[in-house]
Formats: C-alpha cells, structure tokens, sequence
C-alpha cells in the first residue's frame, strides 16, 4: 500500500482527492493539517477523525508517507514542496508554483518572485497526454491548471499538425464553475452576486494563459483567452475558436484527433459536429471535445469540457500519482 497525504483537504480539490483515494485498492489516505486556525466540519456521532498529522515533513516521514498532494496555494506549496523533496518523500503540486519553467514568467503572471528557482527543472508538468514518459517514476510532478487542461488538449493536436492559421489568434472563452475560485469565501464567490449571473475575470491576464502558451508551442500574441464565472458549482466548458489553413477540412481535423487520442483512457473525442457539454463530464476525470468547421470562413470552433475538481485538478492528480507508482493509469478513477 502506498500512504498518501493531503494537505488542504478542507478545500474542494482536497476533498476531491480523498473521495478518490479512499475507493483507491493501493493507497491509504492521511489527513495533513496545515493551518492552526482550521475549524473541522461537523460529523455524526461515532466517526472518528482519524489518520490525521499536522503538514509537516517530520510528521509525514514519521507516518511513512510515500507520496504528498499539496492542495495549498502557491506560496504554501513553495514551503512545504522543497522540505518534503529532502526527506525523500514525492510530491503531487496542485498549485501554480511550479507549473512554469522560467522564473521570470513566474513572477510576471503571479506577481510575485518565486521563492525557489531551482527547483522548476526537476518539476515535471502533469499533462499525462503529453508528457506520460516523463511522469512515469517522477519524484515531483506539478499538476496543470484547469482552464489549461481543456484547452491543451483541444488546442495542441492541430496546432502540432500545421492545421491553424496562427496569423490569427485562437481565441478562448472560458467558463466555468464557481469551485473553481476556492472554497475561501468572497464577495465575487458568495450565493448572492454568483446565482443567477455570469461574469468575466482577470480579462487578457489570467495566470493560467502562460501553461497553454508554454504546451501548445504559442507565442502570446497567438492566443487571447477570457475566463467567466457561471452560476453551476463545477464544471469547465471551453469554446475555442481558430482559423484554419487553405486546404483544412474536416476529415482531417477527426483523423488528427482520433490519432491523437486514440489510446487515452480519459479524452472522448466526439464525431465531428457533436459538442460536448458540462453533463457529459461532471463528476469523472474526462475530457470530452468536439468541433465544428465553417467552411466559409475557415473556421473551427472547438468545444473542450472537464470537471475543474477531477480532470482539472485531484483526478488528474491521482492519474499522475498512478503513472509515479507504476499503478494501472486508471486505479480509483474508472
């Protein structure tokens, strides 16, 4: 069996994550406690709170941990990645520390200097579509985004074949959950200003725009991506619209995505002319896509929907903590 803690197990993604590893047959789950402050939610009489540590390297190797999924925000994760790294205990990152490869872009992005540079080479992004070889074994892994998961895997597939038009820029409108901002209460997030709207955030400038760039092989002037808070409690859905070359028609948009994702456990591509929606992936660690071409314009809209609390972040976690282990890619998550 492996031990596995979870620090940030309060938040959505942390809850997430243990509703997945306790259904895992190899892994036990640990609680990690990292804030003094934390009130505990309530529970029925006769259940215990147990297999919970505080969110300390010292307390995780005296338990025997194996792996730790970090569900912190960055600066937490800067903190605790690098002292549990040393105590030769891997690392599954859900934060945006070490997503980025150059400490410049980093710090232009999150707006602030990252606190340990060095340690962004021997991070290996968890896209395992893209980069399976790599994760497999890996010591510290740093789960992708979710905005950027949807659209890497949308995106990517045409962008590698030469079949986009990239003198125009492929725009994405995203939206999505209202989870996706955290569990921490806001303004922004609470009942009243989210039921019944629909808003755009962080316009041109969300962190998430750099993970794409740097997956797809764009320059920023390339693609242009707004994100928009819908009033559903989890969920992704993504319309991505591209201009396509001379010549591009849709048979050639199917093979290289049915090439592409031919063997993956968890991309659905659909038949051309069928979209996703956020029903078909809700609750599982799928990514569903599907497109449609105006021939007229040369246009491809592409439609790339996941659960932002799965796919988007613990599922796509366990699926990398799967691969670091030598696990059946799709233990816990089928």
């Amino acid at each position: 069996m492996v031990h596995a803690g979870i620090v940030g197990f309060r938040g959505y993604s942390g809850m997430e994550l243990i509703r997945i590893l306790e259904r895992h047959s190899q892994v036990t789950p640990w609680k990690m406690e990292h804030r003094s402050d934390a009130v505990a939610p309530p529970r029925p009489r006769g259940v215990s709170e147990d297999r919970v540590i505080a969110a300390t390297p010292e307390a995780a190797k005296a338990a025997g941990l194996d792996v730790v999924f970090l569900a912190t925000p960055h600066d937490v994760s800067m903190q605790l990645a690098p002292a549990l790294l040393q105590e030769g205990i891997r690392v599954v990152d859900l934060s945006g520390a070490y997503r980025l490869r150059v400490p410049e872009v980093h710090q232009r992005w999150y707006g602030d200097a990252h606190e340990d540079p060095s340690l962004l080479a021997s991070a290996v992004y968890g896209l395992p579509e893209f980069y399976r070889d790599r994760v497999r074994g890996a010591n510290f892994v740093s789960n992708p985004g979710c905005y950027p998961t949807a659209a890497s895997l949308a995106i990517r597939p045409l962008a590698a074949a030469g079949l986009l038009d990239l003198s125009m820029p492929v725009l994405c409108d995203a939206k999505s959950g209202i989870s996706g901002a955290g569990r921490k209460a806001s303004m922004k997030t609470s009942f009243c200003e989210a039921g019944d709207n629909y808003s755009v955030y962080a316009a041109f400038a969300h962190r998430h725009i750099p993970e794409v760039l740097q997956n797809c092989e764009l320059e920023e002037t390339q693609f242009h991506f707004v994100a928009q808070l819908i009033p559903t409690s989890r969920g992704i859905l993504e319309t991505i619209y591209a201009r396509l070359r001379d010549g591009v028609d849709a048979d050639q948009i199917q093979r290289v995505y049915d090439d592409a994702y031919l063997n993956e456990p968890f991309v659905r591509v659909y038949d051309r002319g069928q979209l996703p929606d956020l029903h078909a992936v809700q609750h599982t660690n799928l990514c569903d896509i599907g497109f449609q071409v105006a021939a007229a314009t040369k246009t491809v809209l592409l439609v790339s929907a996941i659960d932002n609390l799965v796919k988007g972040a613990a599922g796509q976690a366990v699926q990398n903590m799967n691969l670091m282990f030598g696990f059946d890619e799709t233990e816990g998550l089928l």
